[in-house]
């Protein structure tokens, strides 16, 4: 039986490893296309350790099968506050629905909506008054585009999430069977709570 937990303060540390590895594991998929390595991870996932940062786990008996993380959206400024510029609303009024990962074998359970009703939650317990994530943007003829592959905008869409224009941040990490890394576009989507 799947469970899931709120992680929040020192009890995010103790799951940082486990949510490494199904990071680097999951976002080899389409369309993150991520060559990622355990150091890399363990310094990018420092930011959910910090206070207000949550962690929604989910659990195979002992083993992490999905994970979803979210912060304050300030403890990202210096990646995302140039998308935001323009926007009357402030960092400090958004929470950030960072990734959300889970192994093929346990999709369609209903996990995904796990995943946002606990960051949230968490956001509201926060005080904030939106909920924001985003979403890498590839062309539709990317050589790796899997001719099977659904995209989650549906199911965004009835969670209440919609695309800002314009708002679109860039992040670079290296792609599977690239010899370094390169930057790319992610588009922000956002829901009042």
């Amino acid at each position: 039986m799947i469970r899931t937990e709120s992680l929040t303060g020192d009890a995010v540390a103790t799951v940082l490893d486990d949510l490494a590895r199904l990071r680097i594991a999951v976002f080899r998929d389409w369309p993150y296309l991520y060559d990622g390595d355990l150091e890399y991870e363990r310094n990018y996932l420092r930011a959910y350790q910090s206070p207000g940062a949550v962690v929604i786990a989910a659990w195979d008996g002992d083993r992490m099968v999905g994970a979803s993380t979210g912060a304050p959206m300030e403890d990202h400024a210096d990646d995302f506050a140039a998308a935001f510029a323009g926007r009357p609303e402030r960092l400090d009024e958004i929470f950030y629905c960072a990734e959300s990962v889970l192994l093929p074998e346990y999709r369609g359970h209903g996990l995904g909506h796990a995943f946002f009703d606990g960051r949230e939650a968490q956001g509201r317990a926060l005080g904030r008054r939106y909920s924001a994530f985003c979403r890498v943007v590839r062309p539709e003829d990317h050589p790796l585009h899997p001719q099977d592959y659904r995209p989650l905008d549906g199911f965004w869409r009835k969670r209440g999430y919609a695309p800002l224009p314009g708002v679109v941040a860039e992040f670079e990490w290296k792609d599977i069977g690239d010899d370094r890394p390169s930057r790319k576009p992610l588009q922000f989507w956002m829901k009042t709570l």
